[in-house]
């Protein structure tokens, strides 16, 4: 009854044990996150988990972005990312399972029979075979495996936010790219339109001179303002074909002409979304990867600490031995062992103590990490949503002036017909409309894209549906432990 006690009270310390984790538990930090964004708009919807860009009613910039997403090769690098991290992940909790093997020699050996005689019968030269299996298992007392599989399942969850926060700039990046391209597309008929008007102005001057009606000043000034305009079509046809050749790496090609839908006027507005600043630690893949890598970072301290503990393991051998190969398999041939091996530190000179050290400075390092991510991530807020609010207010100005900048090129054209206004003024008025023109289309292309880094900033279920049209990392078989 006794030594039936005694396995007992063994058994359940055994199990008391292998329960125990050495190391800090993760909670997650208490950081300061406001009550509401600094900048809010009003009119808001739920729309954080919708294929926004859709909304922009562009087939265009649909397709583009489909294809940037089965073509993309940032994306295809972080699916292979998570594939490594999942190797990572199997390899670890391999340590939880008892580790198998086997091996087979054969040898043949003479031994010099001057240096000790062979016994009477002993041939020389001699054979030996040889099978054996050999098995080990280490009993993770401490938590010293469970905290590394800790660390490298957070390493595979921060590569999946990682391939997250791929897919969210991505798809940002080319509408944003494309908001751009068709600004530019707008600056460039302007400035086709007006070197169009102007170039009608010079023919009409020329004319005018020739029977004596202006002057050749007149005609200068109309020239001049002509090859003025001249000069900034190579200039945008420049940051165009620049559009169009960075467009084509986002989609995975070579740089090539980009296809257009609508004009920035035609296409419809997607709406503000709406979301609270404590969603944002959930929905921002950024900040999500950030703590991952903390919790991974606090999990290997826990791996350090358990070296200070002593590390048992369980071996064994089985298998056979004989001289006569035929002999192998046969009983007298069997041989076997089981041990149990426990290892531990006395004097390190602080190996052990560095490496605590070590890990315990890498997981302030990630904490400062992951709280700077919090601060970023909502600075990008604030700066996307007062970008957006004062872009859509200086829009509806600069659409207001070049409608006032085109009734004053009216009443300059009439009041020079009638002599009295020089032609100086008509040229003013010419170019102040030009100018107004320009910044209108520049500006709506902004507050457009402004609109699209608030959908990037806020981050949602959007990104989850986008992320189903791109490369999907290998399903990697990883075997479960509590």
């Amino acid at each position: 009854m006794t030594s039936m006690r005694t396995v007992n009270l063994a058994a359940a310390v055994a199990l008391a044990l292998a329960g125990c984790e050495v190391g800090p538990d993760y909670h997650r930090p208490n950081s300061n996150i406001p009550k509401e964004f600094r900048f809010e708009i009003k009119n808001v919807q739920d729309t954080a988990n919708t294929e926004w860009w859709r909304q922009f009613d562009d087939p265009e910039l649909d397709a583009l972005i489909k294809t940037a997403l089965a073509n993309n090769w940032t994306l295809q690098t972080a699916a292979g990312q998570i594939e490594q991290a999942a190797g990572v992940l199997m390899s670890t909790r391999a340590g939880f399972y008892p580790q198998l093997g086997y091996s087979g020699a054969a040898e043949r050996d003479r031994f010099s029979q001057r240096v000790v005689p062979l016994p009477p019968g002993t041939t020389n030269p001699q054979n030996l075979f040889q099978g054996i299996l050999d098995s080990s298992w280490e009993i993770d007392l401490w938590g010293r495996i469970r905290r590394q599989t800790e660390a490298a399942k957070a390493g595979l969850v921060g590569a999946e936010e990682a391939r997250r926060g791929v897919v969210l700039s991505l798809v940002a990046s080319v509408a944003i790219s494309y908001l751009q391209l068709r600004s530019l597309d707008a600056q460039l008929e302007t400035s086709e339109e007006t070197l169009k008007a102007y170039a009608d102005a010079v023919r009409y001057f020329t004319h005018q001179f020739q029977y004596g009606e202006v002057s050749m000043l007149n005609v200068q000034q109309a020239r001049a303002q002509y090859e003025s305009a001249a000069a900034v079509i190579p200039q945008l046809q420049a940051q165009i074909a620049q559009a169009e050749d960075a467009l084509s790496v986002l989609i995975g090609s070579d740089p090539r002409p980009i296809m257009r839908g609508k004009t920035l006027v035609a296409m419809s507005l997607p709406a503000v979304p709406a979301a609270l600043p404590s969603e944002l630690l959930e929905r921002r893949p950024d900040v999500a990867q950030a703590e991952q890598n903390l919790i991974a970072a606090n999990a290997q301290i826990g791996a350090a600490e358990a070296l200070y503990f002593p590390q048992i393991s369980l071996t064994g051998v089985f298998g056979a031995a004989s001289r006569q190969l035929d002999d192998l398999f046969v009983g007298p041939a069997r041989v076997w062992s089981f041990a149990g091996v426990a290892t531990g530190p006395i004097f390190t000179g602080g190996n052990i103590s560095g490496q605590v050290i070590q890990a315990s400075a890498v997981q302030k390092q990630s904490l400062a990490d992951y709280e700077y991510t919090i601060q970023t991530a909502f600075a990008d807020v604030s700066d996307a949503l007062i970008g957006f609010q004062k872009g859509m207010e200086q829009l509806a100005v600069e659409q207001r002036l070049v409608a006032a900048n085109k009734e004053a090129l009216r009443l300059a054209w009439l009041q020079y017909n009638e002599g009295q206004e020089p032609y100086l003024t008509v040229l003013i008025a010419e170019r102040d409309l030009y100018s107004a023109q320009i910044a209108e289309s520049q500006t709506r292309g902004n507050a457009y894209a402004n609109l699209v880094n608030i959908y990037k900033a806020l981050g949602g279920g959007w990104v989850a549906k986008a992320a189903t049209g791109a490369p999907q990392p290998p399903v990697t078989p990883v075997l479960l432990f509590p």
